[in-house]
């Protein structure tokens, strides 16, 4: 009975690892093969030959096989890939009997299940890609956090207009670094930070004063040199990412201070109006930043120009922020000065005079 039992499970696993994977072309010679945690088996050939003579000639065509430059047992046209978990990535190269290389394929492990990623870390908000825009332009920028022990690189981008009819075809240059994805939605361009920790993309027919039907879906492919491969996305609209660049604060005296609209914003101003927070400080600061945060915002105005704001007796900094008036977005950072500052700048401009 244990035989009959020992047999069965050992047919079972022999047909289970048979059966090739679901696989999908990321790039020329670079294939990813999705796997699920289990034994398998993921066919590589290395001359498109008939399939008739695929049997009869695999092992006499002197062909051998190399995993990372190391020699591999294995012979012939065709080669069995042994997936174990997350393991069998690597690059592949095949070789005539002179030595001369044939051909080669990358292939990387794509996990199942999105659960077990773990080359990126989740940032403040709980999600792999923070992605933000300065304005309505039609370029944003997405950013993610690479674990401290899995770093690794960007290996393909797609960025597009989505929608369920939607068909998207990216390209990379030469280079690796840009991508240009074109869909019946629009043309959208990225191109990787050089320090691979974030992306910056244009939506070139993005238009700024009309509505969006559509919206923004990126999925960045990260993968590691151990030829492990994970996608992360995020779908967003503009509105629910733009955030202001800091205020401006462009001239003060003892009691009134003067802001600006950010350069990088939208105009004109009175179509896209920013929503201003002000907040007080009666204490001094030597990092002021982090003290905006604390302190509970006295006062929100909203103006399409500059605006002039009269501070407190005895406030000691004041803290100015920028949203948009219409949409549920970010604030922008805070921006700060100090009436120490203040009565130094006017004690000078006195001099002066």
């Amino acid at each position: 009975m244990k035989l009959l039992i020992f047999s069965l499970l050992s047919a079972f696993l022999l047909i289970r690892c048979q059966n090739p994977r679901k696989h999908w072309t990321l790039l020329p010679n670079i294939l990813v093969v999705e796997v699920d945690g289990t034994l398998g088996q993921q066919p590589l050939s290395c001359l498109e030959l008939p399939e008739e003579r695929l049997g009869e000639h695999n092992r006499s065509l002197g062909i051998f096989w190399k995993k990372n430059g190391a020699l591999e047992p294995q012979t012939g046209n065709l080669y069995m890939v042994q997936l174990v978990e997350s393991l069998g990535g690597g690059n592949y190269t095949c070789h005539s009997e002179d030595g001369s290389l044939l051909n080669y394929t990358e292939l990387l492990i794509h996990q199942e299940d999105q659960d077990s990623r773990r080359i990126l870390v989740k940032g403040g908000k709980e999600d792999f890609l923070n992605c933000s825009a300065q304005s309505y332009s039609g370029e944003f920028h997405c950013s993610w956090t690479w674990h401290s022990s899995r770093v690794g690189k960007v290996a393909f981008v797609i960025a597009e207009r989505f929608s369920s009819s939607n068909s998207t075809q990216c390209s990379l240059d030469a280079n690796d670094r840009h991508w240009i994805c074109l869909s019946a939605n629009g043309k959208v361009n990225c191109s990787v930070d050089d320090n691979e920790r974030g992306v910056s993309c244009l939506d070139e027919q993005h238009c700024p004063y009309a509505e969006e039907h559509h919206p923004i879906h990126v999925t960045v492919f990260v993968r590691t040199k151990h030829y492990l491969l994970e996608s992360y996305s995020k779908l967003f609209f503009m509105s629910e990412i733009v955030k202001p660049d800091k205020v401006r604060i462009d001239r003060v005296n003892t009691t009134v201070i003067e802001w600006s609209y950010p350069s990088s914003w939208s105009k004109p101003h009175s179509y896209f109006p920013l929503t201003f927070q002000i907040a007080q400080l009666k204490g001094g600061c030597r990092r002021c930043e982090s003290l905006c945060t604390a302190v509970k915002p006295s006062k929100t105005v909203q103006s399409t120009d500059g605006c002039q704001f009269k501070v407190k007796h005895r406030t000691k900094a004041v803290c100015v922020r920028a949203k948009d008036a219409f949409c549920n977005s970010q604030w922008s950072d805070w921006s700060h000065i100090t009436l120490k500052k203040i009565r130094r700048n006017k004690v000078k401009h006195n001099k002066k005079g």
